[in-house]
């Protein structure tokens, strides 16, 4: 990915991390497998919603790594059994997917579920702790 000319003005200094999150927000938008819905809760919190139907628990992994949320979905063996089996029409597909979605600072995963083909992933935004810094004031001289 090229990187944004805004980035690149002499006057933001140190905003290399935001730069990096807009590109990683930009690649994993580009992903289209599987579906998914992001929803808000009630309690503040966030939703994600993904279509994995034909996938057990053992074959799905959710992990955050650096920022992101990583969602992973591994067929095993199956694949041969399949390959072997002459479908008239094939919709439903039975591929490994890495769904990415990156975290705003803070964000937690509270639970997992899997339930009828759809994989529930809710995340909490804690309340902050409200910071005061008071700065000295020194006299010069």
């Amino acid at each position: 990915m090229t990187r944004t000319i805004l980035f690149d003005s002499p006057f933001l200094l140190g905003f290399e991390h935001t730069r990096d999150l807009i590109e990683r927000a930009a690649k994993a938008a580009s992903e289209s497998y599987p579906p998914y819905n992001v929803e808000q809760a009630d309690n503040g919190g966030v939703r994600i919603t993904l279509a994995v139907a034909g996938f057990s628990p053992d074959q799905l992994q959710v992990t955050i790594e650096g920022g992101q949320l990583i969602v992973a979905g591994k067929r095993d063996q199956d694949g041969r059994i399949e390959a072997e089996r002459a479908f008239l029409h094939r919709g439903i597909a039975a591929r490994g997917f890495v769904r990415t979605f990156v975290l705003a600072e803070g964000m937690e995963v509270t639970a997992a579920t899997l339930e009828h083909g759809l994989l529930h992933i809710d995340l909490a935004r804690p309340e902050p702790e409200r910071l005061i810094k008071k700065i000295p004031i020194r006299s010069a001289g």
